[in-house]
């Protein structure tokens, strides 16, 4: 299970890390998809993608791995009202490629299951009872 964890671990930050370096590459997708009442979205986007990026590569640092977790699970909730508001105003992030309507909407429980992922990188790793003798 432990290899399972760390497999897991690794997956999740190679994401963050890929997702975060989107935010500096390509924003004007992400810029599209902040609602309109918050201020400055570029410095937003900007924000979220260096914190996505500090969260992927803090979950390989044992001695970080917790707080880059919680880090991560108050992202995944910061940012959902962008997800949220792509969803209702079918927002798309890229014309060249555009992205159904129900998959909007259907990708929007998923933040749930990102919250649970790193909230597995939270809790301390049982350790294994030694045999006697």
């Amino acid at each position: 299970m432990r290899e399972v964890k760390i497999g897991l671990k690794v997956i999740l930050a190679a994401a963050m890390v890929s997702v975060g370096i989107a935010h500096f590459v390509a924003p004007e997708g992400f810029v599209r998809i902040v609602p309109a009442f918050l201020p400055v979205p570029l410095i937003l986007v900007y924000v979220s993608g260096f914190f996505e990026m500090a969260g992927g590569a803090g979950l390989l640092v044992q001695r970080t791995q917790r707080a880059a977790a919680w880090g991560l699970i108050a992202l995944y909730v910061a940012v959902f009202p962008a997800n949220l508001n792509m969803a209702i105003h079918h927002i798309q992030m890229n014309d060249a490629t555009p992205m159904p309507v129900a998959m909007m909407w259907l990708r929007l429980p998923f933040q749930a299951l990102f919250i649970a992922w790193a909230w597995w990188f939270t809790r301390r790793d049982e350790p294994r009872p030694q045999p006697i003798g």
